[in-house]
Parts: structure tokens; sequence; C-alpha cells
């Protein structure tokens, strides 16, 4: 008996080779994790500064940034950890809710977030440029303020279509500038510190349905990374670390600057706490270097926010396909290594 045909190549005019596999994507490690969720919740103490007029002086504020995360994020953490071991899927809160109250309800549940999350994500860019504005005012006309935002938001979204591994290498070096004039403002105000300050509060004054609002808006959101549990290395051990990791660098970004410029600062003056307000702090307690750096850093920290918002959202609608929910384009990987600026 012959051989078999199919066992001989000679009669091919070209060499057969065996198509390779696209090599493995790299996994998430925690420390990038961290950086993603810390920029899904937070981003930074810029914003918190009307806690301290709202709560009518610096303790309301103080107390609220250091016992509201006990009582709010780290519920809503180990809720997020656990559900994310076990469904380590892409797609996070609508595998959660599919598997509880079936298709449908997931279906609303993904598409309303991701609809929110997307006009969220618009802000970012703009925002972004009224913090340059204040250094470099040719920004503020339309002439160059549309082309800006155009190319900073292509640029952005470029970063993120280079990898997950990437941007959450780029959250992890945007979290250390973004936090680091904080961390130089509070040593420069140890010598100015007065404890005696941290505890005034005049309840009169006292906006709490402001106040309140501020401490849930600035301490929510902990569940905007479960949607990308597939990319994560180990998510039942990584996601327990990083969300713990998170709770705690969250307060230390609030607690820090806020103890650091009501100590150091009248605290009798509150109504000037207003959005915007370390900056001026920043000006008092080290100079104009410190008040640009803080300026710099707030306006950076907008990228970050961006980046992380159109990871959630990206995985999100990539978990939704595999689920069927969405048409299977949106599952779909391309190899960037193949392209001609793979090496950018």
């Amino acid at each position: 008996m012959g051989e078999a045909s199919g066992d001989d190549d000679s009669s091919y005019p070209f060499s057969v080779t065996t198509p390779q596999p696209p090599p493995p994507l790299k996994k998430l490690s925690v420390l990038p994790l961290i950086a993603l969720i810390f920029y899904n919740v937070s981003g930074g103490p810029f914003g918190i500064e009307d806690s301290v007029s709202a709560g009518g002086g610096p303790l309301l504020s103080l107390l609220g940034f250091l016992v509201f995360p006990f009582l709010w994020s780290l519920p809503e953490a180990l809720v997020t950890a656990e559900l994310a071991a076990i469904f380590p899927e892409n797609g996070g809160y609508v595998l959660w809710i599919s598997s509880a109250f079936g298709p449908f309800w997931g279906f609303q549940e993904g598409f309303w977030k991701w609809a929110s999350g997307t006009m969220d994500n618009a802000l970012y860019p703009v925002l972004f440029l009224d913090y340059l504005c204040q250094s470099l005012p040719f920004f503020a006309r339309p002439a160059a303020r549309t082309p800006a935002l155009l190319v900073l938001t292509a640029g952005l979204t470029f970063l993120n279509y280079r990898g997950l591994n990437i941007v959450g290498l780029a959250a992890v070096a945007l979290t250390a500038f973004s936090l680091s004039p904080f961390v130089v403002m509070a040593l420069l105000a140890l010598p100015r510190l007065r404890p005696r300050r941290w505890l005034a509060v005049d309840l009169k004054r006292a906006n709490f349905r402001g106040y309140f609002n501020i401490m849930f808006w600035n301490l929510n959101y902990w569940d905007k990374a479960s949607t990308l549990a597939g990319e994560v290395e180990d998510p039942s051990r990584s996601f327990p670390k990083a969300l713990f990791g998170a709770v705690i660098l969250v307060m230390a970004s609030y607690l820090i600057p806020l103890l650091a410029g009501t100590g150091a600062m009248d605290a009798s003056i509150t109504e000037e706490w207003k959005d915007g307000y370390f900056a001026q702090v920043g000006m008092v307690i080290g100079g104009a270097w410190l008040r640009w750096w803080i300026q710099a850093a707030a306006a950076m920290s907008n990228m970050g926010l961006f980046e992380a918002e159109m990871s959630s959202d990206s995985f999100q609608l990539l978990g939704m396909s595999e689920m069927g929910m969405l048409p299977a384009i949106f599952a779909e990987r391309i190899d960037i290594t193949s392209l001609p600026f793979s090496l950018w």
C-alpha cells in the first residue's frame, strides 16, 4: 500500500508552513491595576476643596474622607473583588446582572453604563485644555482649541489602542506625577501646621446636601475596573489586593492634601475653599513653582481619567460581544505587532 498523498508535500510548488498563533496577551499585574482603579474612582484630590466650605470647616471634611471610605468605599470594593473573582471575564457588572436577572437587564445595565461613561469621557480633554489655558491662553481661542481637542483625543485613543498593559504603565506614571506635588506640599507645610485648625467647624454655614454629594462623588465607581477582569493576571488574587491598595491610595490622596492645606492656613476662611483652590494653597505654602506644579498635575490627571474610563468601556463592550449581546466585531482583537507603527 502506498503512502497517503497528504503526507507528501513534494507536489506543492511552495513550501507549506503552519501559521504561528499570535503571542499571548500580557496580563495586568497588581500595580497597574491599582493605578487604573485609582483613576476610575478618584484621580487625585482635585475637586474635593468644596468639601471644606460645604462642611462648614475642615473638621467635617477630614472626618468625611476618613469615615466614608469604611462605610461606603470598602464594602463596594469588597463586593467588586468577590464578584470579579467569581466572574473572571471581561464585562464585569454586565455579567453579574445577567447572571442574577437575565440578559435583558444585563444589556440595559451595559448600555446605559457605557453611554454614561462615553459622555463622561468627553469631558477630560476639555478639562485638560482648561487647565492648560491658565498658563497658555492661546488655547482658549477656537482656532487653536478645536484642533488641540481633536489631536489630544486621537492621541489618547491611540494609546489605549496600543494595549491595556501600556495603558496600565502610563496610569502608574500619571499617578506618581499627579500626587507628587501634594507630597512636597505636605512636607513644606509641616512647620506651619497648627492642629487646632483641623477642629474648626461652623454647622450654620454647612451645606449638607453638597457635602454628602461631594463625599459620594469622590468615593464611588469601584466596580468600573471589573469590566476588564479577563485581562488581569490571576484575578482571584490580584483584584482583592489591588482594590485594597486603591482604597488606601484614594484615602491618602484626599486626606494628606487636606491636612496640609487646612492645617497650614487660616481655618476661619472656609468660603475660599472652592474647586481648584489647592493651586492657591500651593502658592501660599511653596510659591509660584508649586502652584504651577499642582496645575500641571491636575491637567495630567485628566489624561489618566480618560485612559481608565476608555479601558473600562472598551472591555465592557468586548465582554458584551462575547456574551452575544453585541456584534462579534466588538470582540475582535488586532495583533498590533504586525502593523507598521508597532514600534511606536
